[in-house]
């Protein structure tokens, strides 16, 4: 448009008088020193940002946003978002992962982890906001085909169910199938991969390892991080003191879901945990020791569930940084949850019958307000056993949907439907963002699109 009208300016002065012709001149001396000035401004603040920004000299291009781009003519409707990390700078300054003696494996203690971890954040500037609250989660199963018929597809949707929760919540997942320490095998290959974990993510400060066997059913419900901030615990695990300390139970409490933060101390805890499992060459006698301790412990190996509470039991000091969460379903028993199913739906369709912004469509990565909204209503509805809230997470605890196997207890194939009933309970939450539920919760591939008012209205 600029060239367009300096063009018409040329022609109309030619007949003009010399006059008008040096004010022309003049005018053109104005605009390029005006353009001259303002290209050696955007020059001078290119390069600024050039040498602190990423470095885009390879082959990758730089990540565009639309953080700037308008909504409207007015300028007071610019989208407005927190600057995302930068996963294009890495910048060269030494860290820990420079260092050759580093090595990822249990066996290797590593030291000084807080202030290494600092350092790492300090050079990824753009990761250090938000860090508080980041979450990485960490699952796993078996590396070979599953023997039971079905133990594959269960695996698979426990698992879509924990890529569901964590694109709801904004964390990260990480899936593991392969032992990253020989010896430590079934359930003791989790703190080999947790601690890999926690060196691979310096960016976040919690580790939060889910069996495979468990699965998300409340997922507008987001971790209370606070809650462990307050005293700064630094591992959090579904369990009761008395249990451990007047009981002596195996069942004191449940490591199959943990939440562990990313610190030096949980580098010394998981050093000491597993120096009780198979990597051990007293792994023998940890066992004799646990199933002298612990009466109801059904097996004579030495186990991480018995051995933490052994932790427990022996140094009650670790009270101080370790948190026995039992004021909700961190880890629920499936066998007291699953028949809840039918009456917590109804009562959440009753809500939402009563209260119109709960049903109003909405995209799903603002999911986590209308939990907010929801919570306004579940004030009675308590928590844990005898609640009618969602539990949040659903452990189906003595059923090995892989091998096909389960305790003696369950009768037939209740684990395999019950299984069934909690994924399509879960999923009907996730679906529902997308305009469709599963009617009939025993019954995974038939959906029903949801209407305009759902569920005000229809004959749900």
């Amino acid at each position: 448009m600029l060239a367009a009208e300096l063009s018409n300016s040329h022609y109309s002065t030619m007949a003009k008088s010399t006059f008008r012709n040096n004010k022309a001149s003049s005018c053109f001396s104005d605009v390029f020193l005006y353009l001259g000035g303002a290209l050696f401004a955007f020059l001078l603040v290119w390069s600024l940002w050039s040498y602190a920004g990423p470095d885009i000299s390879g082959t990758s291009e730089p990540k565009v946003t639309d953080s700037n781009l308008k909504v409207g003519s007015n300028s007071k409707t610019c989208v407005k978002e927190d600057p995302a990390v930068n996963l294009l700078y890495d910048p060269p300054d030494t860290t820990f992962y420079d260092h050759p003696e580093l090595r990822y494996s249990i066996e290797q203690p590593v030291k000084d982890w807080d202030q290494k971890r600092n350092q790492w954040l300090r050079h990824h500037p753009s990761f250090a906001p938000g860090a508080r609250d980041r979450v990485v989660m960490v699952t796993g199963s078996q590396s070979t085909p599953c023997k039971n018929p079905i133990g594959d597809h269960f695996l698979l949707r426990f698992f879509k169910n924990k890529v569901d929760y964590c694109r709801i919540h904004g964390y990260d997942i990480f899936y593991n199938n392969v032992l990253l320490h020989p010896k430590m095998h079934t359930f003791w290959a989790k703190l080999p991969m947790v601690r890999a974990a926690m060196l691979a993510h310096p960016e976040a400060e919690w580790i939060w390892w889910v069996d495979s066997d468990a699965m998300f059913t409340d997922m507008e419900y987001k971790l209370p991080l606070r809650r462990y901030d307050y005293k700064n615990h630094n591992l959090v695990v579904h369990g009761w003191p008395k249990l451990i300390y007047e009981e002596k139970s195996w069942t004191a409490l449940n490591a199959g879901v943990f939440l562990i933060r990313n610190c030096q101390w949980s580098m010394d805890f998981i050093d000491k945990w597993a120096k009780m499992g198979p990597m051990s060459p007293e792994y023998e006698r940890w066992g004799q020791i646990q199933s002298s301790l612990f009466k109801d412990k059904l097996f004579p190996e030495s186990d991480d569930q018995s051995a933490l509470i052994y932790l427990l039991y022996e140094d009650k000091s670790l009270m101080k940084k370790i948190y026995l969460e039992g004021g909700y379903y961190f880890e629920g028993y499936w066998l007291e949850i699953v028949p809840t199913y039918d009456n917590i739906t109804e009562r959440y369709t009753g809500i939402e019958r009563e209260d119109k912004k709960l049903r109003r469509r909405h995209a799903e990565k603002v999911s986590e307000q209308y939990g907010a909204f929801r919570d306004v209503h579940l004030k009675e509805a308590g928590n844990g056993k005898g609640s009618w809230r969602r539990p949040f997470i659903t452990h189906f605890t003595g059923c090995q949907p892989c091998n096909g196997d389960h305790n003696k207890m369950y009768e037939g194939d209740s684990c395999w439907k019950g299984m069934v009933r909690a994924l399509n309970f879960a999923d009907n939450q996730v679906l529902r963002k997308y305009g469709f539920v599963h009617p009939d919760l025993l019954d995974s591939k038939t959906v029903q699109e949801t209407p305009f008012d759902y569920p005000d209205d229809g004959p749900w």
